[in-house]
């Protein structure tokens, strides 16, 4: 990770001038769905996103039995799918299942290659999401932490297998990219790359929408 520091931390800096951001409107299923399912990504709009979308800022991250907050929905919102066929130079949006279970909202993105997994889990508070955080850290196989700049001044881990982890506020933000190739589209960007940028794009959103 120290190797690409420099870079990461413009592109995260960057995504931060994003403006708009937007929550995934429709059914959530209530199948449940561990939070670091695997993943696929695209990226250049493009007409038909599944379940629809609409412009407004997110609700105060909490806990909540009756389904996700507005904030947590955005993982499966217009910027993370324009970021993602952008990457990837796709030709139309991929196909998206949305689960809600055990205060984690998963957003599952179904690519040729395989999927792409974005998950938020809702701790409740900032205390209880870091203990998750820190819990999820330890039992991770090769995570490296995110630091420097790159991390946006969030604690923040990779894995080897292709993952980034997030925590914010309540949240614990996971972009699993494990079930995709090593590299993918027309620039061969690795999976653990295309993570960090989607993780950068979401986190951009909350903190324009706090």
């Amino acid at each position: 990770m120290n190797n690409r520091a420099p870079l990461l931390a413009t592109l995260a800096l960057s995504s931060l001038l994003l403006s708009g951001c937007a929550a995934a409107v429709g059914s959530v299923g209530t199948v449940p769905t561990p939070p670091s399912g695997a993943a696929s990504a695209a990226s250049s709009p493009s007409a038909g996103h599944n379940g629809g979308h609409h412009d407004g800022g997110a609700s105060s991250p909490r806990a909540s039995t009756d389904g996700p907050t507005e904030a947590a929905k955005m993982v499966c919102g217009d910027q993370p799918m324009d970021r993602l066929t952008s990457i990837l130079d796709l030709r139309q949006d991929p196909h998206t299942v949305n689960t809600w279970a055990d205060s984690t909202f998963t957003c599952t993105y179904h690519l040729d290659e395989g999927d792409l997994a974005i998950s938020v889990q809702d701790a409740g508070t900032k205390v209880a999401a870091l203990k998750y955080f820190n819990a999820k850290q330890a039992l991770a196989t090769d995570a490296k932490a995110i630091g420097g700049l790159a991390n946006l001044g969030f604690p923040a881990y990779e894995t080897a297998d292709g993952s980034a982890v997030f925590q914010k506020d309540s949240f614990v933000l996971q972009v699993d990219a494990s079930d995709l190739p090593e590299n993918m589209g027309p620039d061969g960007i690795t999976r653990n790359a295309l993570a960090y940028q989607l993780s950068t794009t979401i986190l951009a959103c909350w903190v324009e929408h706090p």
